[in-house]
């Protein structure tokens, strides 16, 4: 199975949980929060803070990703 496929199902079986009652907002927070873990997910200032990296360093030298509106450094290697 390929990662786009294997993404879809992933995506697809999560929606139809939540649509059937099966998940729910409390669950849906929880699986956001463990992706966020497994990324090691962190805004732009939360990362320099923690890395004593300045703000531009780290918005021009890493992996940012915006979602929801806000870019977020993803430092999972």
């Amino acid at each position: 199975m390929n990662n786009d496929k294997l993404v879809n199902t992933i995506c697809e079986h999560i929606q139809s949980r939540l649509v059937s009652n099966e998940l729910s907002n409390d669950d849906m927070v929880k699986i956001i929060e463990q992706l966020g873990w497994l990324l090691n997910l962190k805004t732009i200032s939360d990362y320099a803070k923690d890395n004593n990296l300045s703000y531009n360093g780290v918005k021009n030298f890493r992996t940012i990703k915006t979602i929801f509106n806000v870019q977020f450094v993803i430092d999972n290697e």
